[in-house]
């Protein structure tokens, strides 16, 4: 199980999800373990390719073509990996909702919004009045403007903004306990990005949310997750409080990140890109997955896998040289 799972809502402990490959079934996530606490914010960082979706997909059951074929996703003490199919149903939408990171992929184009939204309710019995009713409260409680005519209108008539508004009221329309948002803000301007980040807040203290966001975007998670989880080629490199890891990461993927990103690292212009191509499930290399792009890389790093380990208080880095990273 994942450490200090004290009052955690969701476990996720050495997860592991294969997808179909040719040949062989390529493991796309590799042993991963988190914890997200009741209330809190938790993010899920790194390149794309690196995992991120699939282990939120893993968790809520909407893995496309694959399967969590190892580990525990343990949801306020039951295993969702060994629950009935009419249990898992059940918990999505009601007790775990995902906001997905393109909303004109994932909104029904032949369908109105306020539709859409209350599909949840109208499933529950919720008679048609009162779904109705509550679809609007559902739809000016994320920021729709307007919201009985925009509930009469279709996901084409809808900016990429407002799409994403409309997306979070039919995530909240079953009062979940946590969100999952994988890239919320994907393809919104600044000024969106930071409109969006600013509601997700303002719902989870009213209401009370855990969440869980998937970004690859360090200046989203800097600003909104108290706890980060860095992952890297399906495994997870480091995890602690986002200040922390941010400010002093214990693994060379996290120093590149961080100096990847000028309004993460110094408020200068100045970045410093990745070398190298991202691994991949494909092409995973022996040892260390990040040896071939890391600057500190020796011959253990090409033999050996590296065991995530504790390296500070509620610090863990998957390094064989993390104390050698920190500053």
């Amino acid at each position: 199980m994942p450490e200090n799972p004290a009052g955690a809502l969701l476990q996720v402990a050495d997860l592991v999800v294969d997808l179909p490959g040719g040949k062989s079934d390529l493991r796309v996530v590799d042993g991963v373990s988190f914890d997200v606490p009741a209330g809190t914010t938790v993010g899920l960082i790194g390149e794309s390719g690196s995992g991120k979706t699939m282990t939120a997909l893993a968790i809520i059951g909407l893995l496309p073509g694959g399967a969590a074929t190892g580990g525990q996703v343990v949801w306020r003490g039951e295993d969702l990996l060994h629950a009935g199919p009419t249990r898992r149903r059940r918990v999505r939408g009601h007790e775990i909702s995902m906001i997905f990171q393109d909303p004109l992929a994932a909104l029904n184009p032949t369908q109105r919004i306020g539709r859409q939204v209350g599909e949840i309710l109208r499933r529950d019995g919720v008679p048609r009045g009162e779904a109705g009713r509550r679809v609007v409260e559902l739809l000016d409680r994320a920021g729709v403007p307007d919201p009985v005519r925009r509930a009469r209108e279709y996901p084409h008539q809808f900016s990429g903004g407002m799409r994403q508004r409309a997306m979070i009221a039919l995530a909240l329309a079953g009062r979940p306990s946590l969100l999952l948002a994988d890239e919320p803000t994907t393809a919104l301007d600044v000024t969106v990005q930071a409109r969006i980040l600013r509601l997700l807040r303002s719902i989870q203290e009213r209401d009370g949310l855990a969440m869980l966001l998937v970004s690859h975007d360090l200046r989203v998670v800097a600003h909104v997750a108290g706890q980060v989880v860095v992952m890297y080629a399906g495994r997870v490199a480091e995890r602690g409080p986002a200040r922390q890891v941010l400010d002093r990461p214990a693994h060379p993927y996290t120093r590149a990140l961080v100096r990847s990103v000028p309004a993460v690292r110094t408020r200068t212009a100045l970045a410093h890109p990745l070398p190298g191509a991202p691994a991949t499930p494909a092409n995973r290399p022996a040892g260390c997955p990040f040896h071939p792009r890391c600057p500190l890389a020796r011959e253990r790093c090409r033999l050996e896998v590296p065991a995530i380990r504790e390296v500070g208080p509620d610090r863990w880095s998957a390094c064989h040289f993390a104390e050698e990273v920190l500053p």
